[in-house]
């Protein structure tokens, strides 16, 4: 059975109460006893002395007479008084009957009687079979008349001892009887004031333990009730410092792994992914039930694979790169390394994601874009030096034939500057040295001034160019260097792969704040394979006929930085045999789009010679 504080109080104190009544019993009653026995024991001596003293009168031996004297000092004496001769013979006793002497035994063996013949004084105690009591003897010597010596006896009965135990007995069980109401109602009081202060240290507990460490006890007092309310309390503090910094540290890293653009995996002993962070739930297409799972059943990858369990055998950091399919591919690199077991438990692991595809397709680009410079610049330099060779040998033989070849040497010179001049704007328009100065500038002016620098051309192939953008159409925000740049270029590129007869439209058109341009010809048509990459630098849909006409293969990538730059968009809409269109748009001088960058004094003008 479960005891509560009041019950264990009571019990306690009825425990010392029990302990107290025995050791009262084992201990009071015979210490009592042998207090009050030794009390009669000296009172029978002096009374003894007082019936010896009275004896001395006594003349004669006669029963009779020693009789009646025991029976006149048994009253005065309060006792029974016996007289014995030195033979142990009874003369008189006080409680016995003249005749009745007769039968009484001899003395001579009692033990106070055998002391006081011998001339001491002793005392015993032991149940009468005379007169069937429980007695206590005291015997002395006395002179005889005779000049024996005999022995005089005081016997008084121990019911005065016996009813005292009794009643110290009964005084000890009234007291337990009292002590045990006073301990119920001390323990009772006790057990309220202490239950009462118990119950709030426990409810304040149970509280901390919910989560709630702004609860305080403050108790007053120096007892060890209060001492525990002030531990709890401090305990409280410190529980509440020490999660407040737990949970500030959690919140940080938890915004540190969501504003991480790298991908984090923490993977325990079983491989199984105990925290993702968002970046990489993004890059792996994982859903919110990833956590507890193991890693290789939602992420599938060999190379994955190798990493992880290279890691997990304890080969320190381990890093490779994964390419990852889907909507968007991925190149990842990773880091994995195994972390220290905790607990006893396995050691986890934590691997480390970072998105390279970017810096591997910049490389890529950067080696085709050496390879591209390299080819193009071989060409015309190679195409030089065999002029030179040639022209160094048929100078003096050959004057005629040396114009030839310096006209070779010229034209090379010339794609050679075009191509440097072409790669030293492209450089400065994608390093963000360019910056567009944006004002208001009319379309239809732009054009027409292009399409007077480009007429000759024009009509030594033969081709009708008609423009068409309206003069009252509302003027674009655009740098005017730049646009007369892109102008340039679109329409040379017309030019050049059209053949005589063909037609060239230039078309404007506004809409949503946004002006679109529009370029069209009714050449021979882009084939689809070619529209994707017709603006990637160097790309040419027929290499060897656009170095024929002195390409660089550089002007759509500048137009299309250039259009870019003017916050504008650049595409191109062909359908084999039916001619091709490009387009851009700029926005209007009332768009409240995104306005080009500040205004600087020294900026780079792209050409305005036609390619």
């Amino acid at each position: 059975m479960k005891l509560n504080i009041r019950g264990k109080l009571f019990a306690v104190s009825l425990a010392l109460i029990a302990v107290s009544v025995m050791t009262g019993e084992l201990y009071l009653r015979p210490a009592v006893e042998a207090n009050l026995l030794e009390r009669i024991r000296g009172d029978l001596y002096v009374r003894l002395a007082l019936v010896e003293l009275a004896a001395r009168e006594q003349r004669d031996l006669e029963r009779a007479s020693w009789d009646a004297l025991a029976d006149q000092l048994g009253p005065r004496a309060h006792g029974r008084v016996t007289f014995i001769d030195a033979a142990g013979t009874v003369l008189g006793d006080s409680e016995v009957s003249l005749a009745g002497l007769e039968h009484v035994e001899n003395h001579r063996d009692r033990p106070e009687v055998a002391a006081a013949l011998a001339g001491g004084a002793q005392s015993s105690t032991r149940y009468s079979a005379t007169i069937h009591q429980r007695l206590m003897y005291a015997a002395i010597p006395m002179t005889l008349p005779n000049g024996a010596r005999g022995a005089a006896r005081l016997a008084v009965p121990l019911d005065e001892v016996d009813a005292a135990i009794a009643r110290l007995r009964h005084i000890l069980w009234a007291s337990l009887a009292l002590a045990l109401v006073v301990a119920v109602v001390l323990s009772s009081a006790a057990a309220q004031m202490l239950s009462r202060a118990l119950r709030l240290m426990t409810e304040a507990a149970r509280r901390m333990a919910a989560g709630d460490l702004d609860v305080r006890m403050r108790p007053a007092g120096t007892d060890e009730i209060a001492e525990l309310g002030r531990a709890l309390d401090g305990m409280a503090a410190s529980l509440a410092s020490t999660l407040t910094a737990l949970r500030t540290e959690r919140d940080l890293l938890g915004v540190i792994l969501e504003s991480m653009q790298e991908g984090v995996l923490v993977l325990d002993g079983e491989s199984r992914m105990i925290l993702v962070n968002p970046a990489l739930r993004a890059t792996l297409s994982l859903g919110a039930d990833a956590e507890g799972r193991a890693a290789l059943e939602l992420i599938r990858n060999a190379d994955l694979q190798s990493i992880l369990e290279r890691a997990q055998l304890g080969q320190g950091s381990v890093s490779g790169e994964i390419e990852t399919t889907g909507p968007k591919p991925r190149r990842l690199l990773v880091h994995a390394a195994s972390l220290p077991s905790l607990n006893r438990k396995p050691q986890g692991l934590l691997a480390v994601f970072v998105d390279v595809s970017e810096i591997r397709r910049l490389e890529t680009l950067r080696k085709d874009f050496v390879a591209n410079v390299s080819h193009e610049l071989r060409t015309p330099i190679t195409a030089v030096r065999s002029a030179v060779d040639t022209l160094r040998h048929t100078l003096a033989r050959d004057p005629t034939a040396s114009d030839r070849f310096v006209d070779i040497i010229d034209r090379n010179a010339q794609r050679l500057g075009a191509l440097v001049e072409d790669l030293l704007d492209l450089s400065r328009i994608e390093s963000k040295e360019y910056r567009p100065e944006a004002t208001p500038v009319s379309l239809r002016v732009v054009s027409d001034q292009v399409l007077a620098l480009l007429r000759p051309r024009v009509e030594e192939k033969g081709i009708e160019v008609t423009n068409d953008i309206p003069s009252d159409l509302p003027a674009a925000r655009a740098d005017r260097k730049g646009l007369e740049q892109v102008f340039t270029n679109l329409l040379d590129n017309a030019v050049k792969y059209c053949g005589p007869g063909t037609r060239v439209r230039l078309r404007a058109a506004l809409g949503d704040g946004t002006l679109r341009v529009e370029i069209a010809d009714s050449g021979f048509g882009i084939e689809p394979r070619h529209l994707p990459r017709l603006f990637e630098r160097f790309y040419r849909v027929d290499s060897g006929r656009s170095r024929d006409m002195g390409g660089t293969g550089l002007g759509l990538s500048i137009v299309k930085h250039l259009v870019e730059a003017m916050a504008g968009t650049i595409g191109v809409e062909s359908t084999p045999g039916q001619g091709a269109t490009f387009w851009f748009t700029l926005p209007g001088v009332d768009s409240a789009g995104p306005e080009p960058g500040p205004d600087v004094q020294h900026r780079p003008v792209p050409r305005e010679s036609p390619r």
